[in-house]
Protein backbone atom coordinates (compact mmCIF):
# COMPACT_ATOMS: atom_id res chain seq x y z
CA UNK A 1 0.00 0.00 0.00
CA UNK A 2 1.20 3.71 -0.92
CA UNK A 3 2.02 5.86 2.15
CA UNK A 4 -0.57 8.20 3.45
CA UNK A 5 1.93 10.03 4.84
CA UNK A 6 3.24 13.26 3.30
CA UNK A 7 6.90 13.34 4.19
CA UNK A 8 7.83 11.85 1.11
CA UNK A 9 6.64 14.18 -1.36
CA UNK A 10 9.12 16.29 -2.78
CA UNK A 11 6.80 19.35 -1.99
CA UNK A 12 7.14 18.65 1.73
CA UNK A 13 10.69 17.90 1.28
CA UNK A 14 11.23 21.47 -0.03
CA UNK A 15 9.41 22.94 2.04
CA UNK A 16 11.72 21.74 4.78
CA UNK A 17 14.33 23.41 3.24
CA UNK A 18 12.27 26.02 3.41
CA UNK A 19 11.79 26.25 7.21
CA UNK A 20 15.10 25.48 7.50
CA UNK A 21 16.35 28.88 6.22
CA UNK A 22 13.11 31.23 6.43
CA UNK A 23 11.35 30.49 9.48
CA UNK A 24 12.09 34.15 10.41
CA UNK A 25 11.41 35.33 7.42
CA UNK A 26 9.60 39.17 8.70
CA UNK A 27 6.16 40.38 7.14
CA UNK A 28 7.63 43.96 6.97
CA UNK A 29 10.26 42.21 4.18
CA UNK A 30 7.64 40.29 2.47
CA UNK A 31 5.63 43.53 2.07
CA UNK A 32 8.41 45.39 1.71
CA UNK A 33 9.72 43.20 -1.73
CA UNK A 34 6.47 42.99 -2.95
CA UNK A 35 3.67 46.74 -3.04
CA UNK A 36 1.07 44.65 -4.18
CA UNK A 37 1.08 41.80 -1.91
CA UNK A 38 -2.04 42.88 0.05
CA UNK A 39 -5.09 42.66 -3.66
CA UNK A 40 -3.02 39.79 -4.68
CA UNK A 41 -3.33 37.89 -1.62
CA UNK A 42 -7.14 38.74 -0.73
CA UNK A 43 -10.11 36.68 -2.27
CA UNK A 44 -13.58 36.51 -2.31
CA UNK A 45 -16.20 34.14 -2.94
CA UNK A 46 -19.59 33.60 -1.66
CA UNK A 47 -19.77 36.66 0.20
CA UNK A 48 -16.74 36.39 2.23
CA UNK A 49 -13.15 38.17 1.85
CA UNK A 50 -10.56 36.28 2.35
CA UNK A 51 -6.87 38.39 3.08
CA UNK A 52 -4.17 36.44 4.27
CA UNK A 53 -1.32 38.54 3.06
CA UNK A 54 -0.15 39.00 6.67
CA UNK A 55 0.99 34.46 6.55
CA UNK A 56 4.84 34.49 6.37
CA UNK A 57 4.39 32.46 2.75
CA UNK A 58 6.86 33.46 0.27
CA UNK A 59 5.72 33.02 -3.03
CA UNK A 60 8.26 30.45 -3.54
CA UNK A 61 6.47 28.76 -0.15
CA UNK A 62 2.94 29.35 -1.36
CA UNK A 63 3.77 28.00 -4.72
CA UNK A 64 5.32 24.37 -2.84
CA UNK A 65 2.44 24.53 -0.72
CA UNK A 66 0.42 24.32 -3.70
CA UNK A 67 2.04 21.89 -5.27
CA UNK A 68 2.02 19.70 -2.10
CA UNK A 69 -1.78 19.78 -1.76
CA UNK A 70 -1.66 18.88 -5.83
CA UNK A 71 0.62 15.63 -4.84
CA UNK A 72 -1.30 14.60 -2.08
CA UNK A 73 -4.57 14.62 -4.30
CA UNK A 74 -6.68 17.09 -2.30
CA UNK A 75 -9.32 17.40 -5.67
CA UNK A 76 -9.46 13.95 -5.91
CA UNK A 77 -9.88 13.27 -1.83
CA UNK A 78 -12.17 16.50 -2.25
CA UNK A 79 -14.25 14.74 -5.54
CA UNK A 80 -14.70 11.50 -3.72
CA UNK A 81 -16.08 13.26 -1.28
CA UNK A 82 -18.82 15.02 -3.07
CA UNK A 83 -19.43 11.66 -5.18
CA UNK A 84 -20.24 10.00 -1.87
CA UNK A 85 -18.15 7.44 -1.22
CA UNK A 86 -17.18 5.63 1.75
CA UNK A 87 -13.83 8.46 3.20
CA UNK A 88 -14.90 7.40 6.57
CA UNK A 89 -13.25 4.02 5.60
CA UNK A 90 -13.10 2.98 9.48
CA UNK A 91 -16.27 3.28 9.87
CA UNK A 92 -17.08 2.53 5.98
CA UNK A 93 -19.83 5.73 5.78
CA UNK A 94 -19.70 8.16 3.25
CA UNK A 95 -19.18 12.13 4.07
CA UNK A 96 -22.17 13.77 2.39
CA UNK A 97 -22.74 16.86 4.72
CA UNK A 98 -22.60 18.93 1.82
CA UNK A 99 -25.70 16.82 -0.27
CA UNK A 100 -27.79 18.84 3.24
CA UNK A 101 -27.38 22.23 1.42
CA UNK A 102 -27.76 22.04 -2.14
CA UNK A 103 -30.49 22.94 -3.78
CA UNK A 104 -33.11 20.37 -5.58
CA UNK A 105 -31.79 20.11 -9.34
CA UNK A 106 -28.09 21.74 -9.06
CA UNK A 107 -25.60 19.25 -9.49
CA UNK A 108 -25.84 16.41 -7.31
CA UNK A 109 -22.80 13.93 -7.36
CA UNK A 110 -24.14 11.99 -4.43
CA UNK A 111 -26.87 10.63 -6.41
CA UNK A 112 -31.01 11.52 -6.94
CA UNK A 113 -31.63 8.91 -4.29
CA UNK A 114 -29.91 11.05 -1.50
CA UNK A 115 -30.88 14.18 -2.90
CA UNK A 116 -35.08 13.38 -3.09
CA UNK A 117 -34.20 12.24 0.17
CA UNK A 118 -32.92 15.50 2.07
CA UNK A 119 -35.42 17.41 0.24
CA UNK A 120 -38.01 15.04 1.93
CA UNK A 121 -36.48 15.71 5.32
CA UNK A 122 -35.97 19.27 4.94
CA UNK A 123 -39.47 19.67 4.01
CA UNK A 124 -40.86 17.86 7.08
CA UNK A 125 -38.09 20.49 9.31
CA UNK A 126 -39.10 23.24 7.70
CA UNK A 127 -43.05 23.05 8.27
CA UNK A 128 -42.78 21.64 11.39
CA UNK A 129 -40.61 24.93 12.71
CA UNK A 130 -42.98 26.93 11.41
CA UNK A 131 -46.24 25.36 12.78
CA UNK A 132 -43.98 26.20 16.04
CA UNK A 133 -43.51 29.81 15.17
CA UNK A 134 -47.59 29.84 14.43
CA UNK A 135 -48.93 28.20 17.53
CA UNK A 136 -49.87 25.50 15.78
CA UNK A 137 -48.41 23.22 17.81
CA UNK A 138 -49.32 23.49 21.06
CA UNK A 139 -49.11 21.92 24.73
CA UNK A 140 -51.37 19.47 26.70
CA UNK A 141 -53.87 22.39 27.82
CA UNK A 142 -54.15 23.64 23.97
CA UNK A 143 -52.11 27.23 25.06
CA UNK A 144 -49.25 27.91 22.17
CA UNK A 145 -45.17 26.96 22.76
CA UNK A 146 -43.61 29.69 24.16
CA UNK A 147 -40.41 27.98 25.02
CA UNK A 148 -38.10 25.59 23.03
CA UNK A 149 -35.34 23.55 24.85
CA UNK A 150 -32.93 22.01 22.60
CA UNK A 151 -31.75 18.80 24.58
CA UNK A 152 -27.99 17.39 22.93
CA UNK A 153 -24.51 17.38 23.22
CA UNK A 154 -21.58 18.19 20.71
CA UNK A 155 -22.88 18.76 17.23
CA UNK A 156 -26.55 18.68 18.63
CA UNK A 157 -25.64 21.55 20.54
CA UNK A 158 -23.01 23.46 19.57
CA UNK A 159 -24.35 24.21 16.24
CA UNK A 160 -27.70 25.34 16.35
CA UNK A 161 -26.57 27.54 19.21
CA UNK A 162 -23.63 29.02 17.49
CA UNK A 163 -26.05 29.99 14.97
CA UNK A 164 -28.92 30.90 16.90
CA UNK A 165 -26.82 33.10 18.95
CA UNK A 166 -24.57 34.94 15.36
CA UNK A 167 -28.51 35.01 13.99
CA UNK A 168 -30.18 36.78 16.97
CA UNK A 169 -31.47 39.54 15.20
CA UNK A 170 -33.73 37.30 13.28
CA UNK A 171 -35.51 35.54 16.02
CA UNK A 172 -38.80 36.76 17.06
CA UNK A 173 -40.55 37.07 20.35
CA UNK A 174 -43.03 34.28 19.95
CA UNK A 175 -41.26 31.47 20.79
CA UNK A 176 -37.82 31.65 22.85
CA UNK A 177 -35.53 28.90 22.34
CA UNK A 178 -32.85 27.27 24.88
CA UNK A 179 -30.12 24.76 25.04
CA UNK A 180 -28.97 22.11 27.93
CA UNK A 181 -26.12 20.05 26.99
CA UNK A 182 -24.54 19.47 30.16
CA UNK A 183 -26.54 16.43 32.79
CA UNK A 184 -24.75 18.58 35.57
CA UNK A 185 -28.53 19.19 37.15
CA UNK A 186 -27.71 23.13 37.70
CA UNK A 187 -27.59 23.31 33.94
CA UNK A 188 -31.21 21.70 33.05
CA UNK A 189 -32.57 23.71 36.18
CA UNK A 190 -31.65 26.66 35.26
CA UNK A 191 -33.68 26.60 32.40
CA UNK A 192 -36.68 24.81 33.66
CA UNK A 193 -37.15 26.97 36.57
CA UNK A 194 -38.74 30.09 34.54
CA UNK A 195 -40.83 27.95 32.14
CA UNK A 196 -43.86 26.81 31.96
CA UNK A 197 -44.28 23.22 31.33
CA UNK A 198 -47.61 23.62 29.57
CA UNK A 199 -46.23 26.10 26.84
CA UNK A 200 -42.73 24.20 26.50
CA UNK A 201 -41.38 21.74 23.61
CA UNK A 202 -37.82 19.80 24.07
CA UNK A 203 -36.22 19.23 21.15
CA UNK A 204 -34.03 15.54 21.75
CA UNK A 205 -31.42 15.68 19.42
CA UNK A 206 -29.01 12.27 19.55
CA UNK A 207 -27.98 10.47 16.46
CA UNK A 208 -28.30 6.91 18.27
CA UNK A 209 -30.67 7.49 21.25
CA UNK A 210 -28.20 6.15 23.34
CA UNK A 211 -26.27 9.13 24.23
CA UNK A 212 -26.14 9.12 28.04
CA UNK A 213 -25.98 12.72 28.51
CA UNK A 214 -29.01 13.77 26.50
CA UNK A 215 -31.09 10.73 27.49
CA UNK A 216 -30.71 12.10 31.33
CA UNK A 217 -31.60 15.46 30.37
CA UNK A 218 -34.43 13.68 28.54
CA UNK A 219 -35.39 11.55 31.66
CA UNK A 220 -35.46 14.93 33.86
CA UNK A 221 -38.02 16.50 31.14
CA UNK A 222 -40.37 14.26 31.46
CA UNK A 223 -40.51 14.03 35.72
CA UNK A 224 -40.45 17.42 34.91
CA UNK A 225 -43.86 17.81 32.68
CA UNK A 226 -45.48 14.90 34.76
CA UNK A 227 -44.88 16.96 38.37
CA UNK A 228 -46.27 19.98 36.93
CA UNK A 229 -48.92 17.92 35.86
CA UNK A 230 -49.04 16.89 32.01
CA UNK A 231 -51.08 13.43 31.90
CA UNK A 232 -48.74 11.10 30.84
CA UNK A 233 -51.04 10.41 27.81
CA UNK A 234 -49.66 14.00 26.37
CA UNK A 235 -46.50 13.84 27.73
CA UNK A 236 -45.13 12.69 23.72
CA UNK A 237 -46.59 15.98 22.44
CA UNK A 238 -44.43 17.96 24.46
CA UNK A 239 -41.74 16.00 22.28
CA UNK A 240 -39.72 16.04 18.95
CA UNK A 241 -36.55 13.67 18.50
CA UNK A 242 -34.04 13.86 16.07
CA UNK A 243 -31.49 11.21 15.14
CA UNK A 244 -30.15 8.67 12.56
CA UNK A 245 -31.86 5.56 14.42
CA UNK A 246 -35.60 6.67 14.68
CA UNK A 247 -36.51 3.03 15.50
CA UNK A 248 -34.82 3.40 19.44
CA UNK A 249 -36.74 7.25 19.30
CA UNK A 250 -39.93 5.51 18.29
CA UNK A 251 -39.21 2.51 21.00
CA UNK A 252 -38.58 4.89 23.34
CA UNK A 253 -42.35 6.32 23.19
CA UNK A 254 -41.65 9.92 21.01
CA UNK A 255 -44.27 10.60 17.98
CA UNK A 256 -43.68 9.29 14.47
CA UNK A 257 -44.68 12.93 13.27
CA UNK A 258 -42.20 14.43 15.43
CA UNK A 259 -39.63 12.28 15.02
CA UNK A 260 -37.34 14.03 12.32
CA UNK A 261 -34.42 11.50 10.33
CA UNK A 262 -30.77 12.71 9.52
CA UNK A 263 -27.96 9.47 8.23
CA UNK A 264 -25.34 8.12 9.49
CA UNK A 265 -22.95 10.06 6.50
CA UNK A 266 -23.71 12.93 8.64
CA UNK A 267 -21.83 13.53 11.30
CA UNK A 268 -22.33 15.44 14.60
CA UNK A 269 -20.19 18.24 14.16
CA UNK A 270 -21.27 18.37 10.42
CA UNK A 271 -24.75 18.44 11.27
CA UNK A 272 -26.59 21.94 11.85
CA UNK A 273 -27.66 21.49 8.41
CA UNK A 274 -29.62 18.42 8.82
CA UNK A 275 -32.54 18.14 11.00
CA UNK A 276 -30.71 18.83 14.20
CA UNK A 277 -30.88 22.30 12.75
CA UNK A 278 -34.35 22.08 13.65
CA UNK A 279 -34.35 24.12 16.55
CA UNK A 280 -32.56 26.94 14.32
CA UNK A 281 -35.51 26.86 12.05
CA UNK A 282 -37.42 27.66 15.21
CA UNK A 283 -35.35 30.42 16.52
CA UNK A 284 -35.03 32.16 12.83
CA UNK A 285 -37.49 31.10 10.57
CA UNK A 286 -37.51 28.03 7.49
CA UNK A 287 -36.99 30.91 4.69
CA UNK A 288 -33.83 32.25 6.85
CA UNK A 289 -32.59 28.66 7.57
CA UNK A 290 -32.74 27.94 3.94
CA UNK A 291 -30.60 30.66 3.09
CA UNK A 292 -28.55 29.26 5.51
CA UNK A 293 -28.13 26.23 3.53
CA UNK A 294 -27.41 28.09 0.22
CA UNK A 295 -24.51 30.29 1.83
CA UNK A 296 -23.24 26.99 2.45
CA UNK A 297 -23.89 25.58 -0.61
CA UNK A 298 -22.67 28.54 -2.73
CA UNK A 299 -19.09 28.41 -0.47
CA UNK A 300 -19.20 24.21 -1.48
CA UNK A 301 -19.33 24.99 -5.09
CA UNK A 302 -16.33 27.31 -4.73
CA UNK A 303 -14.48 24.86 -3.11
CA UNK A 304 -15.33 22.24 -5.49
CA UNK A 305 -14.84 24.49 -8.69
CA UNK A 306 -12.23 27.12 -8.05
CA UNK A 307 -8.54 26.42 -8.75
CA UNK A 308 -6.41 25.17 -5.75
CA UNK A 309 -4.75 28.65 -6.05
CA UNK A 310 -7.70 31.04 -5.96
CA UNK A 311 -9.96 28.44 -3.63
CA UNK A 312 -10.27 29.85 0.36
CA UNK A 313 -10.57 26.78 2.13
CA UNK A 314 -7.61 25.44 0.44
CA UNK A 315 -5.33 28.60 0.80
CA UNK A 316 -6.41 29.00 4.81
CA UNK A 317 -5.74 25.10 4.96
CA UNK A 318 -1.95 25.76 3.66
CA UNK A 319 -1.46 28.71 5.85
CA UNK A 320 -2.43 26.33 8.77
CA UNK A 321 0.01 23.32 7.36
CA UNK A 322 2.60 25.92 6.91
CA UNK A 323 2.15 27.12 10.51
CA UNK A 324 1.64 23.51 12.15
CA UNK A 325 4.25 21.71 10.68
CA UNK A 326 7.07 23.76 9.46
CA UNK A 327 6.59 26.96 11.74
CA UNK A 328 6.02 24.60 14.76
CA UNK A 329 2.67 26.58 16.48
CA UNK A 330 0.96 24.25 18.05
CA UNK A 331 -2.07 25.86 18.48
CA UNK A 332 -4.74 28.45 16.31
CA UNK A 333 -6.73 31.20 17.18
CA UNK A 334 -9.81 32.29 16.21
CA UNK A 335 -10.77 35.35 17.65
CA UNK A 336 -14.46 36.87 15.91
CA UNK A 337 -14.99 40.93 16.24
CA UNK A 338 -18.59 40.30 16.51
CA UNK A 339 -20.52 39.75 20.03
CA UNK A 340 -23.38 37.35 17.87
CA UNK A 341 -19.85 35.27 17.02
CA UNK A 342 -19.23 34.47 20.30
CA UNK A 343 -20.03 30.67 20.48
CA UNK A 344 -18.04 30.52 16.86
CA UNK A 345 -14.63 29.74 17.99
CA UNK A 346 -16.00 26.95 20.56
CA UNK A 347 -18.14 25.38 17.27
CA UNK A 348 -14.59 25.47 15.24
CA UNK A 349 -12.96 24.07 17.96
CA UNK A 350 -15.32 21.25 18.06
CA UNK A 351 -15.08 20.81 14.36
CA UNK A 352 -11.03 21.29 13.88
CA UNK A 353 -9.97 19.00 16.95
CA UNK A 354 -12.24 16.32 16.60
CA UNK A 355 -11.50 15.95 13.22
CA UNK A 356 -7.81 16.24 13.06
CA UNK A 357 -6.77 15.50 16.02
CA UNK A 358 -5.32 12.28 15.07
CA UNK A 359 -2.04 9.78 15.55
CA UNK A 360 -2.88 7.40 12.93
CA UNK A 361 -2.93 7.82 8.80
CA UNK A 362 -5.51 5.99 6.89
CA UNK A 363 -3.22 3.53 6.17
CA UNK A 364 -2.59 2.53 9.65
CA UNK A 365 1.10 3.70 10.06
CA UNK A 366 1.67 6.14 13.14
CA UNK A 367 2.04 9.77 12.45
CA UNK A 368 5.62 11.00 12.22
CA UNK A 369 4.21 14.84 11.46
CA UNK A 370 2.28 16.91 13.84
CA UNK A 371 -1.56 17.23 13.01
CA UNK A 372 -4.18 19.08 14.22
CA UNK A 373 -3.91 21.98 16.31
CA UNK A 374 -5.17 23.47 19.27
CA UNK A 375 -7.87 25.51 18.49
CA UNK A 376 -9.22 28.01 21.10
CA UNK A 377 -10.32 31.67 21.33
CA UNK A 378 -12.76 34.00 22.07
CA UNK A 379 -13.96 37.42 21.25
CA UNK A 380 -11.57 40.08 19.96
CA UNK A 381 -11.81 42.75 21.80
CA UNK A 382 -12.16 40.85 25.53
CA UNK A 383 -8.87 38.78 24.18
CA UNK A 384 -7.07 41.83 24.01
CA UNK A 385 -7.66 42.59 27.37
CA UNK A 386 -6.98 39.00 28.50
CA UNK A 387 -4.88 37.09 26.61
CA UNK A 388 -3.75 39.39 23.80
CA UNK A 389 -0.57 40.37 25.66
CA UNK A 390 1.12 36.98 25.42
CA UNK A 391 0.42 37.36 21.58
CA UNK A 392 2.29 40.46 21.68
CA UNK A 393 5.38 39.60 23.53
CA UNK A 394 5.07 36.22 24.90
CA UNK A 395 7.34 33.25 23.78
CA UNK A 396 4.88 31.15 21.68
CA UNK A 397 3.86 31.37 18.08
CA UNK A 398 0.17 31.48 17.85
CA UNK A 399 -1.22 32.25 14.28
CA UNK A 400 -4.72 34.02 14.54
CA UNK A 401 -7.53 34.11 12.21
CA UNK A 402 -9.72 37.59 12.39
CA UNK A 403 -13.15 37.17 11.95
CA UNK A 404 -14.96 40.80 11.09
CA UNK A 405 -18.63 41.75 9.65
CA UNK A 406 -18.02 45.28 7.55
CA UNK A 407 -21.45 46.38 7.63
CA UNK A 408 -23.13 46.67 10.66
CA UNK A 409 -27.71 46.54 11.30
CA UNK A 410 -28.15 46.70 15.08
CA UNK A 411 -30.96 48.91 15.58
CA UNK A 412 -29.49 51.43 18.36
CA UNK A 413 -29.38 55.28 17.16
CA UNK A 414 -25.28 54.76 17.61
CA UNK A 415 -24.42 51.85 16.52
CA UNK A 416 -22.13 53.02 13.82
CA UNK A 417 -20.13 54.56 16.46
CA UNK A 418 -19.61 51.26 18.40
CA UNK A 419 -18.89 49.60 14.75
CA UNK A 420 -16.46 51.83 13.88
CA UNK A 421 -14.76 51.15 17.62
CA UNK A 422 -15.01 47.22 16.87
CA UNK A 423 -13.77 47.62 13.00
CA UNK A 424 -11.15 50.07 14.16
CA UNK A 425 -9.80 47.43 16.83
CA UNK A 426 -9.43 44.67 14.40
CA UNK A 427 -7.30 46.36 11.61
CA UNK A 428 -5.03 47.85 14.81
CA UNK A 429 -4.82 44.23 16.09
CA UNK A 430 -3.76 42.96 12.92
CA UNK A 431 -1.32 45.78 12.19
CA UNK A 432 0.25 45.41 15.49
CA UNK A 433 0.20 41.70 15.80
CA UNK A 434 1.67 41.79 12.13
CA UNK A 435 4.58 44.67 12.24
CA UNK A 436 4.90 44.98 15.68
CA UNK A 437 7.08 47.79 16.69
CA UNK A 438 11.16 47.46 16.88
CA UNK A 439 13.70 48.69 18.92
CA UNK A 440 14.58 51.49 17.17
CA UNK A 441 10.94 52.73 16.79
CA UNK A 442 10.23 52.26 20.13
CA UNK A 443 13.04 54.09 21.48
CA UNK A 444 12.33 56.81 19.17
CA UNK A 445 8.71 56.79 20.39
CA UNK A 446 10.03 57.20 23.76
CA UNK A 447 12.43 60.28 22.98
CA UNK A 448 9.41 61.85 21.55
CA UNK A 449 7.70 62.00 24.19
CA UNK A 450 10.28 63.77 26.59
CA UNK A 451 11.59 60.40 28.16
CA UNK A 452 15.43 61.20 29.24
CA UNK A 453 17.56 59.27 26.87
CA UNK A 454 18.76 56.63 29.94
CA UNK A 455 14.94 55.92 30.95
CA UNK A 456 13.99 55.72 27.40
CA UNK A 457 17.07 52.92 26.85
CA UNK A 458 15.93 51.34 30.41
CA UNK A 459 12.21 51.04 29.14
CA UNK A 460 12.72 50.31 25.38
CA UNK A 461 13.20 46.67 25.62
CA UNK A 462 9.90 46.20 28.16
CA UNK A 463 7.95 48.15 24.99
CA UNK A 464 9.64 46.66 21.79
CA UNK A 465 6.73 44.09 19.77
CA UNK A 466 8.44 41.43 17.44
CA UNK A 467 5.57 41.27 15.38
CA UNK A 468 5.24 38.84 12.57
CA UNK A 469 2.17 36.87 13.75
CA UNK A 470 0.83 35.27 10.88
CA UNK A 471 -2.90 35.78 10.51
CA UNK A 472 -5.77 36.17 7.93
CA UNK A 473 -8.81 38.28 8.09
CA UNK A 474 -12.10 36.68 6.82
CA UNK A 475 -14.56 39.28 6.38
CA UNK A 476 -18.46 38.90 6.01
CA UNK A 477 -20.66 41.88 4.19
CA UNK A 478 -22.84 41.27 6.61
CA UNK A 479 -24.14 38.83 9.37
CA UNK A 480 -26.62 37.38 8.34
CA UNK A 481 -28.04 33.86 7.27
CA UNK A 482 -26.09 33.05 3.92
CA UNK A 483 -22.75 34.28 5.05
CA UNK A 484 -23.15 32.62 8.04
CA UNK A 485 -23.53 29.50 5.83
CA UNK A 486 -20.51 30.62 3.81
CA UNK A 487 -18.44 31.14 6.88
CA UNK A 488 -18.68 27.64 8.65
CA UNK A 489 -18.71 25.69 5.28
CA UNK A 490 -15.16 27.26 4.54
CA UNK A 491 -13.69 25.70 8.04
CA UNK A 492 -15.35 22.72 7.17
CA UNK A 493 -13.69 22.48 3.92
CA UNK A 494 -9.96 23.91 5.28
CA UNK A 495 -9.84 21.11 7.85
CA UNK A 496 -10.92 18.74 5.24
CA UNK A 497 -8.10 19.81 2.94
CA UNK A 498 -5.53 19.74 6.18
CA UNK A 499 -6.74 16.08 6.74
CA UNK A 500 -6.05 15.58 2.84
CA UNK A 501 -2.97 16.67 2.93
CA UNK A 502 -1.73 14.71 6.35
CA UNK A 503 -3.11 11.66 5.16
CA UNK A 504 -5.39 11.16 8.36
CA UNK A 505 -9.20 10.29 8.52
CA UNK A 506 -11.02 14.04 9.26
CA UNK A 507 -14.67 12.01 9.51
CA UNK A 508 -14.09 9.42 12.77
CA UNK A 509 -13.54 10.01 16.41
CA UNK A 510 -12.32 6.93 18.48
CA UNK A 511 -11.06 9.14 21.16
CA UNK A 512 -14.80 10.44 21.69
CA UNK A 513 -15.64 6.66 21.94
CA UNK A 514 -13.42 5.42 24.38
CA UNK A 515 -14.62 8.12 26.44
CA UNK A 516 -18.04 7.17 26.08
CA UNK A 517 -17.56 3.07 26.78
CA UNK A 518 -15.13 4.13 30.05
CA UNK A 519 -18.28 6.12 31.10
CA UNK A 520 -20.47 2.64 30.80
CA UNK A 521 -18.20 1.41 33.00
CA UNK A 522 -17.63 3.24 35.85
CA UNK A 523 -21.47 4.54 35.74
CA UNK A 524 -22.61 1.18 37.74
CA UNK A 525 -19.96 1.62 39.99
CA UNK A 526 -20.79 4.93 41.12
CA UNK A 527 -23.86 2.91 43.13
CA UNK A 528 -22.02 0.45 45.10
CA UNK A 529 -21.62 -2.48 42.62
CA UNK A 530 -18.42 -4.32 43.46
CA UNK A 531 -15.04 -2.47 42.11
CA UNK A 532 -13.19 -5.14 39.58
CA UNK A 533 -9.77 -5.29 40.73
CA UNK A 534 -9.04 -5.03 36.85
CA UNK A 535 -9.46 -1.57 36.98
CA UNK A 536 -7.01 0.86 37.26
CA UNK A 537 -5.31 1.69 40.72
CA UNK A 538 -6.05 5.21 40.54
CA UNK A 539 -9.63 4.54 39.40
CA UNK A 540 -10.25 2.33 41.98
CA UNK A 541 -9.10 4.79 44.54
CA UNK A 542 -11.11 7.39 43.07
CA UNK A 543 -14.15 5.47 43.42
CA UNK A 544 -13.10 4.12 47.08
CA UNK A 545 -12.96 7.50 48.09
CA UNK A 546 -16.50 8.94 46.54
CA UNK A 547 -18.15 5.72 48.25
CA UNK A 548 -16.71 7.18 51.83
CA UNK A 549 -17.41 10.70 51.26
Amino acid sequence: MKSSSPLAQPAWQALTRHAATLPQANLRDLFAQDPERAPRMTLQAAGLTLDYSRQRISPEILQCLLALAEQCDVAGQRDAMFAGQAINATEQRAVLHPALRASPGNDTPWGADVGAAVQHELARVCDFAERVRSSAVQGHTGVTISDVVNIGIGGSDLGPRMAAAALDHLAGNAVRVHYASNPDPWAIYRILRDLDPARTLFVVSSKTFTTQETLTLAATARRWLSDNGCPEDQIAGHFAAITASPEQALAQGYRPDQTFLFWDWVGGRYSVWSALGLPLAIAIGAQHFRAFLAGAHAMDQHFRHAPLAENLPVLMALSGIWNRNFLHAPTQLLTPYASRLAYFPSFIQQMDMESNGKQTHVDGSPCLIETGPIVWGGLGIDGQHAYFQLLHQGKHLVPVDFIGVRHDDTPLPLAQDHHRVVTANLIAQTRALGFGRDHDETLAELLAAGLAPSEAARLAPHRTFPGNVPSHVVWLDRLDPASLGALIALYEHKVFTQAAIWGIHAFDQWGVELGKKAVREVYPLLDGAAIPQTLDPATRETLRALRQA
